[in-house]
């Protein structure tokens, strides 16, 4: 395993890319510090500004803490790499998000853990209750995907693209969480939402109370409530999780 260096000379990436590197390499960050890690497995992708048929991954092998704006590679929807590098993708991260950047030219970020909580959700055969608020965030705006295997074959990508459709949040089930965001920062606010969420129904069941989901219309009305004015999902609190981050470790950027 190569070390970890950058991909490239920061001054021959042009502006909007760089600035996509950087915070998707902050959301790897943020995702590790937050504990939704599963060693150097899941993925987290990026679409490239002004290249639809291009996008950043993770470099396979490396902990999301570890990860840099110039470590991340840049590949196409085809799978092959764009620009050289030292390290190669995992390849059921090719397939899960090249299915959904190919089908949503909207989503421009998207985020897979394997964390606790949601796989434990996502066996449920309920899948995920209004027991919370962040829970009706996704109220009839959350999408089930059976389990096929590892996503190592590429013609499940028509499924993944089916069972998403034009959500923002999908329960892979027996396997994990996916969000699909408008941008990084969307991805990130999806993601958390939904993490707890599962973690909230996890700990809920666990306790000797019935768990009392909330009335189908409330946790309607909360849903419609939550994605008024959903454009600005995950933007107010990202500068704060930048510098939440530079005050531990600000190499992210390199």
């Amino acid at each position: 395993m190569p070390s970890v260096t950058k991909m490239k000379p920061r001054k021959k990436i042009p502006a909007a890319e760089w600035e996509a590197r950087v915070d998707l390499a902050a959301c790897y960050r943020l995702v590790a510090q937050y504990g939704m890690t599963d060693l150097a497995l899941t993925h987290i992708s990026a679409r490239v500004p002004g290249h639809a048929d291009h996008f950043l991954l993770n470099p396979y092998g490396l902990l999301f803490d570890e990860i840099t704006a110039s470590s991340l590679v840049k590949i196409d929807l085809d799978g092959s790499v764009v620009e050289e590098s030292d390290f190669e993708v995992n390849r059921a991260g090719y397939v899960i998000h090249s299915a959904i950047l190919a089908a949503r030219p909207d989503v421009s970020c998207v985020l897979h853990t394997h964390t606790i909580a949601g796989m434990a959700v996502s066996a449920q055969a309920e899948g995920l209750l209004p027991l919370a608020q962040c829970s009706m965030r996704f109220h009839n705006r959350l999408a089930y995907h059976d389990f096929e295997g590892i996503s190592l074959d590429t013609d499940e990508r028509s499924r993944l693209q089916a069972s998403l459709g034009d959500k923002y949040a999908m329960m892979l089930r027996n396997h994990g969480l996916l969000v699909a965001g408008r941008s990084v920062q969307e991805a990130w606010s999806l993601n958390w939402s939904l993490e707890r969420a599962c973690q909230v129904q996890v700990a809920a069941q666990g306790s000797s109370t019935k768990v009392v989901p909330a009335p189908a219309e409330v946790a309607e009305h909360t849903a419609q409530q939550m994605w008024r004015g959903n454009d600005l999902a995950g933007k107010r609190e990202w500068p704060s999780l930048l510098r939440q981050l530079d005050k531990v470790d600000p190499s992210y950027r390199e």
